[in-house]
């Protein structure tokens, strides 16, 4: 069963800003969002926390601008997401900027499939054998858990630098720095920094600091700034909170695409994507370019994506980014095989009519790529709303271990419930790592049942009937005079995400025609109906992977947005769920 209900707020707040010239609608929505005050509106960068509240961030800087001063080779260890390689690219954009063009860096992403993932003690020997070795390793967007690898550092004589923003374990690598928002004893009140977040605050203090040696002054320094776009690109990608400080990240990284300012890759994944960057939005940057750039470590190696974000040249961009848009095609077809043989295994064990005792999934197939299990986990959280984990043999491992990735639903802390069953049952769990909402483990093929078996126990105790509700929160309706296309682009001007939710809202449609698009999509002309005179003609809705009609009267929570076909601006709502009631 569902739940529906509206996103509180209060008509004070709304008023007040409304009053300092935010549109009615917008202020309202701010409102619903926890802004309290005009004050909060700004999203300039001046309005940026400041990175002396960031732990460690200050003195890693200017560590850093002595290994520049030495000319020190270094080496960055990134993640194989959108996030680690947009990462990687501002580490090194950045520090080829503040260190001079000859600045002796390198990068390296480990293979997901046989090296697993962060600084392990293998990924540090590969290091170690590049031309010439680094004295330095700088990971980014990974490394808080990473002890043995940067022991194994230690060993071969290099120094090891973190940068990350996961949650760390029980004991902290024995790094010569540590910089992450997450990490005991860290004031930094914006602990949703992705990790190109926390790289970009670590330049910015690397720019400040050099500019007290006497290397540039404000007047002539570098434009880190010119960064923003990755930055924007690697925070919507990872779903990081957009709290106020990411927004403004995520805000001034958007003008710059829309200005025509952001790098030749970015521009080039727009254009394969068929995306027009002049009015790019947080949806673009989740839907339409983050998954190309993460096709490349999914299936393929990251090392290709980040070619492309380090790239200058327009017809190289374009031709990697076609690259990746052809392996992201091949990511979907994989998917919906995966989920195909998914949804039949949980058909085949009745999990539906389970759900009043079942409060997890966990599967795995031996034909699965696990380079694309947590989009499978993704998709089975969204279709049944339970926490889902799945997993696929892992390669390397002669089939005798599987890696699985997990995806939760609110209130469930997903690597929190992990930790609960790794301390129950030692051993059982070879390795894990991640966040509330997304994480990922390695156990052994014979041990799936004893895990799932005790990771359902464990959901079991830590969900309750009100957290496994289908709960839609929309922001009440909308006034017939607001059916507008200046409102569709009115609210894709802002920026909306993680924890600043897009808005939906709710109303009773007449629903006038319906028909079946690719076999797979519903089409709907509707009617909105309300106070004040019904419009004539109806609009577009589109409810994707949706085949059942609706009836002709339906209480609807959508999203409104602006279609342009043919020099036309037209008003089209997005379905996302129907009120039965």
């Amino acid at each position: 069963m569902s739940q529906f209900s509206q996103r509180p707020f209060s008509e004070r707040t709304a008023l007040w800003l409304q009053q300092s010239g935010l549109p009615p609608l917008l202020a309202r929505l701010f409102a619903a969002r926890g802004v309290d005050s005009p004050d909060e509106l700004s999203l300039d960068l001046k309005s940026l926390l400041s990175p002396s509240e960031l732990k460690n961030c200050l003195s890693t800087a200017s560590l850093l601008a002595d290994i520049l001063e030495q000319k020190a080779p270094m080496l960055v260890v990134a993640d194989y997401d959108c996030d680690g390689a947009t990462a990687c690219a501002v580490a090194l954009r950045g520090l080829k900027m503040l260190g001079g063009p000859h600045t002796p860096i390198q990068f390296l992403v480990p293979n997901r499939f046989t090296m697993g993932y962060g600084l392990t003690p293998e990924v540090v020997e590969l290091a170690a054998m590049q031309t010439p070795k680094p004295q330095y390793l700088i990971t980014v967007d990974n490394g808080i858990a990473s002890e043995a690898g940067v022991e194994r550092a230690r060993e071969l004589g290099i120094s090891v630098i973190v940068t990350d923003h996961h949650l760390p374990g029980d004991r902290l690598p024995q790094a010569l720095a540590i910089v992450n928002p997450n990490q005991g004893g860290c004031p930094f009140s914006s602990k949703a920094l992705a990790g190109v977040g926390v790289m970009f605050y670590l330049l910015v203090a690397l720019r400040a600091e050099l500019r007290q040696r006497g290397q540039f002054t404000n007047a002539i320094q570098p434009k880190i700034e010119s960064l923003l776009d990755l930055v924007a690109l690697g925070t919507v990608a990872d779903v990081a909170q957009l709290d106020r400080n990411n927004r403004i990240l995520v805000s001034n990284g958007l003008k710059r695409i829309r200005a025509g300012a952001c790098q030749a890759g970015i521009a080039a994944l727009f254009q394969v994507a068929g995306r027009d960057p002049r009015a790019a939005n947080t949806f673009d940057l989740g839907f339409a370019i983050g998954p190309r750039l993460n096709a490349a470590g999914r299936l393929a190696d990251m090392t290709l994506g980040i070619r492309l974000l380090l790239s200058d040249s327009t017809a190289e961009s374009l031709e990697l980014a076609q690259e990746l848009d052809r392996i992201n095609r091949e990511r979907r077809v994989i998917e919906t095989g995966m989920q195909e043989t998914a949804l039949a295994h949980l058909a085949e064990d009745q999990l539906s009519g389970m759900m009043a005792t079942r409060t997890s999934i966990c599967l795995w197939h031996p034909e699965w790529h696990q380079g694309v299990v947590g989009i499978v986990a993704s998709r089975l959280k969204e279709r049944f709303n339970r926490p889902a984990i799945v997993f696929a043999p892992a390669e390397g491992s002669t089939g005798e271990e599987l890696r699985g990735s997990g995806r939760s639903l609110t209130g469930f802390h997903l690597r929190d419930a992990l930790d609960i069953v790794s301390k129950r049952a030692p051993g059982l769990i070879l390795k894990f790592g991640g966040h509330a909402m997304a994480a990922g483990l390695t156990i052994r093929k014979a041990d799936f049942a004893a895990f799932d078996a005790l990771f359902q126990k464990v959901a079991n105790e830590l969900l309750n009937d009100e957290l496994l509700e289908r709960r839609h929160i929309h922001d009440g309706a909308l006034d017939l005079s607001e059916f507008t296309p200046e409102t569709g682009d009115l609210l894709a001007e802002e920026i909306w995400g993680q924890g600043f939710p897009q808005p939906i809202f709710y109303g009773d449609f007449e629903v006038s025609q319906q028909s079946l698009m690719k076999d797979k999509h519903l089409r709907l002309q509707l009617r909105p109906l309300g106070n004040g005179p019904i419009p004539s003609k109806p609009f577009t809705g589109v409810w994707f992977n949706r085949t059942q009609t609706l009836p002709e009267k339906a209480k609807l929570a959508y999203r409104l947005v602006t279609d342009r076909y043919q020099g036309r601006a037209r008003v089209q709502l997005m379905i996302e769920a129907h009120d039965e009631t």
